[in-house]
């Protein structure tokens, strides 16, 4: 096998691990290929839930052709007893020869002890071959594991002049009809789907993922309502019961309201009320890794962008620019962030950019402070 032949496997591997983005928490997203004699004869990601595991998958597909195979696995195959039995396990039983690993697994539980266990059995064990790649790829897992905190994901749609809604409160809609499937593309990358308590009630949102021929789970609807301001009135609750929502809010407020909201199908989080909106994000944050989210994506509205944004909690951002002007006297897309030296402005990587006629989509990633 050349270094050019474990590239591209691996890169396969990699493919196929991205199928599972936003369907796999509170597991990681990944791939794996099983080559033999120069041709693949197993492949698998990790399912639906986070179960069946990549490897598993693989090595099912394979069967007996897996004996002397090398698995190509963008993460380190898991080694301890959960609700599935190790990988590292069935990477032995099933007697491949060598396993080429893009990236170890940051658990506690997990990290070097696959690789130990892979080594200790005779099987050949190669490590970093496009690691950041893969690093990149399960951020969300490894900052839930590393910084207690799902990746956060920023989405706004607004004009060029960064507007989302007019001084009204109109907003619908600034862009067109392709950008906004392109939305349902972008949510299903993700666990869940985040508001504030302004946009839910105000908006009254269903945000769901409306891709055509999604299979996965359903999107978690996250509000952060510190107030408990939304009611048994609004469309996320009235379809909580069918739809995973998850109200966070303050222990004041759960008191009063949470009851009527629990009894519709909500699931209402408490988190401290001490501190400010930046202080009631950060513990939300928290209580979302808790619970097994990864990767959150933030929809709305400016406050609550000020909020993540301030905190320094934003990882990511998806900025939607329709081709129109609103003014001075328009609602901004991000709240006042209290900046006062240029110095202190967020930075973000410009990574692409999308057209869809007239609009235009920009990804970008956080730049490490300095």
């Amino acid at each position: 096998m050349t270094a050019a032949d474990d590239r591209a496997h691996m890169n396969a591997a990699l493919a196929l691990a991205r199928r599972g983005l936003g369907d796999t928490w509170p597991n990681p997203a990944v791939g794996c290929v099983l080559v033999r004699d120069g041709r693949v004869v197993g492949r698998g990601w990790t399912q639906s839930g986070g179960r069946p595991h990549a490897e598993t998958e693989a090595l099912a597909r394979a069967g007996a052709t897996a004996k002397g195979a090398t698995a190509y696995v963008t993460l380190e195959p898991c080694s301890h007893q959960g609700k599935t039995p190790p990988c590292a396990d069935a990477l032995v039983v099933a007697g491949v020869a060598r396993v080429v690993i893009a990236t170890r697994d940051p658990d506690a539980r997990v990290d070097g002890k696959g690789v130990a266990k892979l080594q200790a059995a005779g099987i050949v064990v190669d490590e970093g071959l496009e690691g950041e790649a893969a690093t990149a790829l399960n951020a969300g897992f490894f900052s839930r594991v590393s910084r207690k905190r799902p990746l956060f994901a920023l989405k706004t749609a607004t004009t060029l002049d960064g507007r989302i809604a007019l001084a009204s409160g109109e907003s619908r809609w600034i862009t067109g009809e392709d950008a906004r499937h392109a939305v349902q593309v972008l949510r299903a990358g993700y666990d869940a789907i985040l508001v504030g308590s302004g946009t839910a009630v105000i908006d009254n949102p269903g945000l769901e993922c409306r891709l055509a021929g999604y299979t996965g789970r359903p999107k978690v609807r996250v509000v952060l309502d510190r107030r408990l301001r939304i009611t048994a009135a609004q469309d996320l609750i009235k379809t909580a019961n069918i739809t995973p929502t998850w109200v966070v809010t303050s222990a004041d407020s759960a008191k009063a309201r949470g009851a009527a909201l629990e009894a519709s199908g909500a699931v209402v989080i408490v988190v401290p009320a001490d501190g400010d909106a930046r202080a009631f994000a950060r513990a939300a944050a928290q209580e979302l890794a808790a619970r097994g989210l990864t990767r959150v994506l933030i929809e709305g509205g400016g406050q609550l962008a000020a909020s993540f944004l301030g905190d320094d909690m934003i990882d990511e951002v998806a900025w939607f620019r329709g081709a129109r002007l609103f003014g001075g006297d328009a609602r901004p897309a991000v709240g006042n962030l209290n900046l006062t030296k240029l110095t202190e402005a967020l930075r973000f990587h410009p990574n692409w950019r999308l057209a869809f006629g007239e609009d235009t989509l920009d990804l970008y990633q956080r730049r490490a402070t300095h």
